[in-house]
């Protein structure tokens, strides 16, 4: 548990180094190159940089100073685990291209209970509908509450609401990201980076400072895919960058499974056809625990219910998930309008409920 050895933090380096070369040499491609992270240093370096990179490449290494890295990682708040000590997660030992070094923020625990535990992977657009948000959000929520880890990419979207939910109910989070684990991406999501910097754990395979390039994304989707033992996609297009980590579980014989979505909506093409293809279908944290777990998994699916309810607020919550207008809320609560509106507010700041328009009321999904 003492963190990367120095060959293989010197390799987590070095990928930092070769990154922005590995970038011109992909172009605009989406995809890299089969193998080309599990080439040697050298070959790496031949590949991507031609005989002027292997030789800067070379000299890197020759003059690599592993402490003075360690100090630097010390620094700013980032500490390492790698493939040969205890505390890197053997399921990436899938991968054909599994990272040698990775650079954590946050708990270290989590990373090491992927081994023991069962987690999952929760994908999908950036550009998602309020549905697949809410969606999202339920199911961070309740995994959180269920005891189970929720693993993202802390993309906008259907990544930051799944994020978002397992903190909601205090539940653990693993966000992984394409650049260096101490940079926000995308900055708008700078504050939810401190949040699981802090309560969860963020994890990269660049090391500090790393920008995020073109090919480090689905570079980052390999190892999603690879340290959940099943993915979700929440609603995704028929070429959305989601499927990318879809393909990978896949090949690596993960499970998939999917959120159903309206058929009229290209956002959700792609999940959608893949229910279609047989993938399991998810409305809830329960059907994820039953797909991970059995049947029984209801049971742990319950503690995703709010059970600190009052008489009152429990009466409020069922009137409202009833359809119930506000003259029939209160009449089934038994209270005047007046207070009502306040118990129901009360139930709005906890996350329960959310406002349907300037007098109405619905249940918050993940609420």
């Amino acid at each position: 548990m003492s963190g990367a050895c120095d060959d293989c933090l010197r390799r987590g380096y070095l990928v930092g180094l070769l990154a922005p070369r590995i970038a011109g040499l992909l172009g605009r491609s989406r995809r890299r190159p089969p193998g080309l992270l599990a080439l040697s240093d050298e070959e790496l370096a031949l590949a991507v940089g031609g005989a002027r990179g292997r030789e800067e490449a070379l000299a890197f290494i020759a003059g690599f100073q592993a402490e003075r890295a360690r100090a630097d990682l010390r620094r700013c708040g980032v500490w390492t685990a790698c493939e040969h000590r205890d505390g890197y997660p053997r399921l990436l030992d899938d991968l054909a291209d599994s990272p040698a070094a990775l650079f954590c923020v946050g708990r270290r625990d989590l990373l090491v209970a992927l081994d023991r535990e069962p987690a999952v992977t929760v994908v999908g657009t950036r550009d998602a509908s309020p549905y697949g948000l809410d969606v999202a959000y339920d199911l961070g929520r309740g995994l959180g509450a269920a005891g189970m880890t929720t693993i993202s990419g802390m993309a906008r979207g259907v990544d930051a609401a799944a994020h978002r939910g397992a903190l909601g109910a205090c539940g653990a989070t693993i966000a992984v990201l394409a650049c260096g684990p101490d940079v926000p991406y995308p900055r708008s999501n700078r504050q939810l980076h401190r949040q699981i910097g802090e309560q969860g754990l963020v994890l990269a395979e660049l090391p500090p400072g790393q920008r995020a390039y073109r090919w480090s994304f689905p570079a980052r989707n390999r190892l999603m895919a690879a340290l959940a033992q099943l993915t979700v996609v929440v609603e995704a297009g028929e070429s959305s960058g989601t499927l990318i980590t879809v393909d990978f579980a896949q090949q690596l014989g993960r499970a998939v499974a999917a959120v159903p979505g309206r058929v009229t909506m290209r956002v959700a093409a792609g999940s959608n056809r893949l229910l279609r293809e047989g993938a399991p279908v998810i409305r809830d944290a329960g059907d994820v625990l039953d797909e991970l777990l059995g049947p029984a998994a209801h049971r742990a699916a319950s503690a995703t219910e709010p059970t600190d309810l009052d008489p009152l607020e429990r009466r409020l919550l069922d009137a409202v998930e009833a359809g119930l207008d506000m003259d029939a809320i209160c009449a089934f609560a038994g209270l005047p309008v007046n207070e009502a509106r306040v118990g129901l507010a009360r139930l709005e700041t906890r996350g329960l409920l959310r406002r349907d328009g300037l007098f109405g009321w619905e249940r918050a999904r993940g609420g």
